[in-house]
């Protein structure tokens, strides 16, 4: 993706946080559970009638937080090496670096590993939240949060075509350039890297041309970035502290879109929507001229929103003998509708593609060469679209026998997995934490399901002046620590979190 404005500054700190079940709420990740383990405006999104348990620090009734970041990147079959580079090829590109270009031997051999591949990832960054918890008014919490999301799966075409362009093994002839002099070459295995580099133009002569939903059959690719404005109450319904208390939460949210992209080809056909910010810098063409909804903006600095849209959170959840949680909730029930630079796809034959393929690892900028003029896809312009958000259901249970120990299980299911920013499976986890001294919480888990393989979250948070300033750091899977083996990378790290 280009010109991601907003998470330049991200990715040049070293350390950062990564959520998707957890959202931003930092010192659940390294527990791999958060159902009935958030407080605060941690809760906005997860469990808002945990707001009415108080902040769980006795003197402390408001918290606030700012700069709290998310990352995180997985896949069901890449190992953590690969995914480095994929990670290197985003980071090198958003701070200004020009990202190591691939050998065409690499550049096979990526192919290859992305092919039938599923690859996720997540950034979120947390620009301020604040929270009031009382005994009687019960909680208010509010926050603004930014959040991009990627997944991809490509078949083995797709790839191919992804990765080479104008020169993918699809293509039997080539159209090569050399001094102003163009000619045309067949596309074989033994071509040299002058002549590679010299390619203006793949198309398939010898051959019947394919079409695109063909190509692309057992494909996806989602991607949405969003800001959001969310806001959540709870409070105690009724009971008794000392052996049953019901609570009840209530969220919502305004969503401001930034881009959307969602490509799906099946047995069913092919089917693709998107609409970008003019941030983005896409060069649609001349299809831009007759598309109801082309949107061009001068204006420099942070990107425009191309959608706007709301989103719905309801929640209940009792607590036992002041012992056991038990909490289900309804998150973020709701739709984005997008009116600006919206297109669709036709499904055409593919006989030539002038475009090269990916020049890194990094797989985001395929979004880019699949929407530019003269890319694989044949754009038309829509007048709007509608996206119902990614909504999700979840259900957690703790125990405390004492202070110092805490464990529990969550699940987390999604509504629809075909939306962007969705979980594609249901999730399961089991962890806790303890905390031998009064400033330091120790924590662990393990989770699976939805597209993760056998992850091992931990984490170490220190809770100074007794809760009024928090500063920890996790990992969502500690096996990336000790081996390449493993399929998710990402380290945790919070701060500037206070209660007063």
């Amino acid at each position: 993706m280009k010109n991601l404005v907003y998470f330049t500054f991200l990715l040049t700190f070293p350390l950062f946080t990564f959520s998707q079940t957890q959202s931003i709420a930092y010192p659940t990740v390294g527990k791999g559970v958060a159902t009935t383990f958030v407080t605060d405006y941690h809760c906005l999104g997860i469990n808002s009638s945990a707001l009415g348990w108080g902040t769980g620090y006795e003197g402390y009734k408001k918290t606030m937080g700012m700069s709290e970041f998310a990352f995180g990147m997985f896949s069901d079959s890449l190992n953590a090496t690969k995914l480095k580079n994929l990670f290197g090829g985003m980071r090198d590109r958003l701070v200004g670096n020009i990202p190591k270009k691939l050998d065409e031997q690499t550049r096979k051999t990526t192919v290859a590993d992305y092919a039938e591949a599923g690859v996720s990832m997540f950034f979120d960054y947390n620009w301020a939240g604040f929270s009031f918890q009382g005994k009687r008014f019960g909680g208010i919490a509010f926050n603004i949060k930014e959040s991009y999301q990627y997944s991809s799966t490509f078949s083995t075409q797709f790839s191919d075509l992804i990765f080479r362009g104008n020169s993918s093994s699809y293509f039997d002839s080539l159209q090569v350039a050399f001094d102003g002099d163009t000619s045309m070459i067949a596309n074989r295995d033994n071509i040299s890297p002058d002549s590679l580099s010299s390619v203006i133009n793949g198309s398939r002569t010898v051959r019947l041309p394919l079409n695109l939903s063909e190509l692309t059959n057992g494909s996806s690719i989602r991607m949405v970035w969003n800001r959001s404005y969310n806001i959540g109450y709870g409070r105690k319904i009724f009971g008794k502290d000392s052996l049953f208390v019901l609570y009840g939460g209530v969220g919502g949210r305004f969503i401001q879109s930034m881009a959307m992209f969602n490509l799906e080809s099946d047995e069913n056909g092919l089917r693709m929507y998107s609409s970008t910010s003019p941030s983005m810098d896409i060069d649609y063409g001349t299809v831009a001229s007759s598309n109801p909804s082309n949107f061009v903006s001068s204006a420099s600095g942070l990107p425009k929103a191309i959608g706007n849209g709301y989103g719905i959170d309801l929640s209940a959840s009792v607590i036992l003998f002041s012992k056991i949680k038990v909490a289900a909730s309804v998150n973020n029930i709701g739709q984005v509708k997008y009116k600006r630079n919206v297109y669709s796809v036709r499904d055409t034959l593919v006989g030539s593609l002038s475009l090269p393929g990916l020049e890194d690892y990094d797989v985001t900028q395929s979004i880019n060469n699949l929407l530019s003029s003269g890319g694989l896809l044949t754009l038309q312009g829509e007048e709007e679209y509608i996206l119902p958000n990614a909504s999700d259901f979840r259900f957690g249970a703790s125990f405390q026998p004492w202070k110092f120990l805490h464990v529990g299980f969550d699940m987390v299911a999604p509504f629809n997995n075909d939306n962007p920013g969705s979980i594609q499976n249901p999730v399961y986890s089991f962890g806790g934490e303890i905390r031998p001294v009064k400033w330091l919480a120790l924590s662990c888990g393990y989770f699976g399901g939805g597209v993760y393989q056998n992850n091992m979250p931990v984490g170490i948070n220190f809770i100074l002046k007794d809760g009024g300033y928090e500063i920890g750091i996790s990992s969502r899977d500690a096996i990336a620590f000790f081996s390449n083996k493993g399929n998710t990378i990402s380290t945790a790290f919070g701060f500037a979190r206070v209660r007063f």
